[in-house]
Formats: C-alpha cells, structure tokens, sequence
C-alpha cells in the first residue's frame, strides 16, 4: 500500500519467530541503517526522508510488532512478547535475516524505546543511534504530573486491561488515529493524506488495536522492571546517541530530554527542533541536517 511513498524499495516479510513476520521496506545502498516508527503509524512515517538517507544508506524501515503489517500475536499474562526486550529482538533478527551483524538506528517514539532496548541488550551490534522526541520510559513515568498526563492520556488508557481499550479504538479505528495525531501541535495538516490513509487501515486489522495495547501494558510494566535492573547493575548506554526533539511538543514541555538521556548515556547530544512531535514528518529537511553528519561520522 505504501511503496509508492517510498520509490526504489521493496517490501519483505522476515520470521523471526514462530508465527511471528516483521513487515519491512528495504533500499538504497552502502552501511546499513534501521529505522523504528511510532504509536499509532507504521514504517510509512519515513517516506519524507527514506529517499534521502537511501542515497547513503541501505535503509530498512520496520512495521514494530503489533503495529502495520507485521504480526500482531496475543499479548501473554505478563506481557513480555511485547517487551521492548522482545520487539528489539525482532529488529535485531530482522537485520541479520538481511545480513548486517551491526547498524545504525533512527527511531522515533515507540520504535526509539524498542531501540534503546536493543542498544542495552546487544551493545556490539548497534553503532550509531538518533533517538527521536522522547525520554526515557522510567524517567517519564517517574516523573508524570498532571500536565503530562493530561497531554499523554493515551498512556494511560492503553495499558487498562483487556478488552475495555481495545473494543474503544476497534468501533472507530479511524477516528482514533485522527483524534491522537490531530491533536498533537501540527494538527492533521502536516501528514501526507495517503500516509494518514495507511495508518488507519493498518489499526483496522485485526488484532492491531490490541498489538497497541499490549505495546503500552508492557511498557508500564515489564519494560520499566527492565529499565531499573539496567540502572541498578549500572548498564549505562556507550555508543554515540544523537537525541532530537520537539520545541513545540509535550516532550520538551514536560522533562529535559538532553538532561534525562545524558543520565543513562556517556555519549550524548542533542537539541530541539522547530516542530512538534511527529519529526520526521514534520520537520524533514531539519532532521535530515542533523542526522547525515551524526550517522555518516
């Protein structure tokens, strides 16, 4: 659906697990570059700079787990299949099935918590990371206020237990994904009309709304177990991290994203930039300026 947004790619499914195929989008040619989309969007969220980073990079843009048109399981009790430790793994099987032991990755949202997970999880692999328009996941619940939390509502309805949530977004999946994004500082005119169009036909398939879910239940908890054992065995990230931002979002609002990073990393920079959330999107032509040098270094 999507590949006329993205001219010169081709779509592959790749198993990574028994009954579980991550989606993707490969193109372009030289050191392998992963890309790692967020809630409620899919690999499309890249067709304005994809093009771009495919003239220096081989690109590969994934549908998380849950999310597009990869597999969208059962959530377990305890909702580790959704674990970013889990999703990591999906990218991480997803890139040697194409034959990179070792990459970059740029991430945005979700995909940036998958990313920084699989960062911490499998130091040698990952060489470069951008990690866009978030915190840390146990810096930002530590630190939730009502601003935030009336900003992030989604956080917290996400992860309520199954179904009430997830029967909510499947009467209208449509309309949920009009609803989040339009209310975000740049409204809905800032997205591509056939980008939007294939974020609400990827959450009206089935099992997308709970894939969803269970992405938010697993961070409120599993995750954030995770999170702590790495800040209680002092497991501290060690590559070079570019972090971007929002001025105009609730992320720069509400935490001090360089500060909250530069706790967990010893090789950090960053800044914000003039858009709101949807980076990549949004503020292409600025993202590209920032993370060519960064990746390319």
């Amino acid at each position: 659906m999507t590949m006329t947004l993205f001219p010169g790619f081709q779509p592959q499914h790749i198993t990574v697990a028994p009954g579980i195929d991550i989606h993707a989008i490969v193109g372009g040619s030289g050191p392998p570059l992963l890309l790692l989309h967020g809630h409620p969007q899919t690999h499309a969220i890249w067709h304005r700079v994809a093009p771009v980073l495919a003239q220096h990079f081989t690109v590969v843009a994934c549908d998380l787990r849950g999310y597009g048109d990869s597999s969208k399981p059962p959530g377990d009790v305890d909702h580790a299949n959704y674990s970013k430790r889990t999703m990591a793994f999906d990218a991480l099987t997803v890139m040697r099935a194409l034959g990179f032991d070792s990459f970059s990755v740029l991430a945005h949202d979700r995909g940036a918590r998958v990313a920084h997970r699989l960062a911490v999880d499998h130091p040698e692999v990952v060489r470069r990371m951008a990690l866009l328009d978030i915190a840390p996941t146990l810096a930002m619940y530590a630190q939730t206020n009502e601003d935030f939390a009336r900003a992030y509502w989604h956080w917290f309805f996400l992860i309520q237990p199954a179904p009430l949530p997830e029967r909510l977004i499947e009467a209208d999946p449509a309309a949920y994904v009009v609803d989040v994004m339009g209310r975000r500082s740049g409204g809905l005119k800032v997205f591509d009309p056939q980008a939007l169009s294939e974020y609400q036909r990827c959450l009206s398939l089935p099992g997308a709304a709970h894939g969803l879910c269970e992405d938010y239940r697993a961070a409120a908890g599993i995750d954030l177990e995770h999170d702590r054992e790495d800040r209680e065995h002092g497991r501290r990230l060690a590559l070079p991290l570019l972090v971007l931002w929002g001025e105009q979002g609730v992320v720069h609002r509400c935490f001090d994203p360089l500060k909250e990073w530069q706790a967990v990393a010893d090789d950090v920079r960053g800044e914000a930039l003039p858009c709101g959330h949807y980076i990549a999107e949004e503020a292409p032509d600025a993202l590209l300026d920032r993370v060519l040098p960064f990746l390319t270094d």
